[in-house]
């Protein structure tokens, strides 16, 4: 999930493309995959056991999130990997600084009261919608320390894990908007889906 609804400023001209041109970037360590490719629509299979393979992964979906300038949060999905495994870093909020959290096999757990927010993606980019979701919300799973842990959260951290977990079930942001407001991204949703991938 992006941070903020503009391209980071120091976006190559190469990878904005034309008024009507989708240039899906190429990223590092590992690759993003972009709407349209079947991986974003399976369901991640648990992580059995935490091992050194699961350390790794966790560490370049983070250079990934960071390298992409603007990302706050991704699922092992979103880089063509079936695990469920979500990475979130949303940094500073209502001057509070969070850590980056890992998270294997998060559950929803329990959740309160509704809130309406724009979201975004960065494997459907440049495109946002408003997306109704729970405004408090507990999520269970182990972090990288092997440990169970809880968390309670609001705001955009809630939003955000509600975001990365959906991926992990194959659901995109834009499957929680009308059908009506779908219709109305049908455009940019086909460009994205006709581009030419980097990978």
């Amino acid at each position: 999930m992006p941070k903020r609804r503009r391209k980071p400023k120091n976006t190559p001209a190469s990878d904005v493309g034309g008024e009507d041109d989708v240039v899906l970037r190429e990223t590092v360590p590992l690759q993003l995959r972009y709407y349209g490719d079947a991986v974003l629509r399976k369901r991640a299979e648990a992580v059995l056991e935490v091992t050194e393979a699961e350390y790794l992964l966790a560490e370049q979906m983070l250079e990934t999130l960071y390298a992409t300038g603007n990302g706050i949060g991704l699922a092992a999905t979103q880089v063509g990997i079936l695990k469920r495994l979500i990475i979130v870093d949303i940094g500073e909020e209502d001057d509070e600084t969070y850590e980056p959290l890992v998270l294997f096999n998060p559950e929803l757990m329990g959740f309160d009261g509704e809130i309406v927010a724009e979201e975004g993606c960065l494997s459907i980019p440049d495109v946002t919608a408003e997306v109704k979701r729970p405004e408090i919300i507990v999520v269970e799973g182990i972090n990288v320390q092997n440990e169970a842990v809880r968390i309670e959260a609001d705001g955009l951290l809630a939003r955000v894990l509600q975001h990365e977990i959906d991926h992990l079930n194959g659901v995109l942001f834009i499957d929680r908007i009308s059908g009506l407001k779908r219709q109305l991204l049908k455009e940019e949703l086909l460009k994205i889906q006709q581009a030419e991938r980097p990978y």
